[in-house]
């Protein structure tokens, strides 16, 4: 079989909506500093949020089989969880499309994740980048009921 994009061309735009979830576990003292404003680079959070949005309208750019969207809206939520000993990272992403978001959701998280790393990697070694998975997805004609598709929060 020959590698092809689907095709979409006769689909009705629907309204699409997608969540991702990740998380970076490092030290307790990293999150420390974080909460503190203490990383040398800036704050990573603010950084993270603006990268994970990027990210998000490239991801065609980034994932060869993926359609081209016009992304309507990207929003990215960050929770320091010092018992986890890690920052959680949630992405939602929503389009008028043909096709659904999912990728665009689970890239904004994971550049997310991967820019944290790097503006924190100087206090600390040990991180690592863990559970980056879709959560959520839904899809309705525009103006019409939602379908819930993935739920695994």
């Amino acid at each position: 079989m020959e590698t092809r994009m689907v095709r979409v061309t006769e689909k009705p735009d629907s309204y699409r909506t997608a969540i991702a979830v990740g998380s970076v576990k490092m030290r307790s003292e990293t999150l420390r500093m974080i909460a503190r404003g203490e990383i040398e680079k800036g704050d990573p959070l603010e950084v993270a949020r603006v990268a994970g949005i990027m990210a998000a309208k490239k991801t065609s750019e980034l994932i060869p089989l993926c359609h081209p969207i016009g992304v309507t809206s990207v929003r990215l939520d960050f929770e320091l969880d010092y018992e986890s000993r890690c920052v959680r990272i949630e992405a939602e992403v929503e389009t008028v499309a043909k096709t659904g978001v999912e990728m665009e959701a689970l890239t904004a998280v994971a550049v997310a994740a991967l820019t944290i790393y790097d503006m924190c990697k100087g206090v600390d070694a040990e991180m690592s980048i863990n559970e980056i998975k879709l959560v959520r997805k839904e899809k309705s004609e525009v103006g019409g009921d939602r379908q819930d598709g993935v739920d695994q929060r």
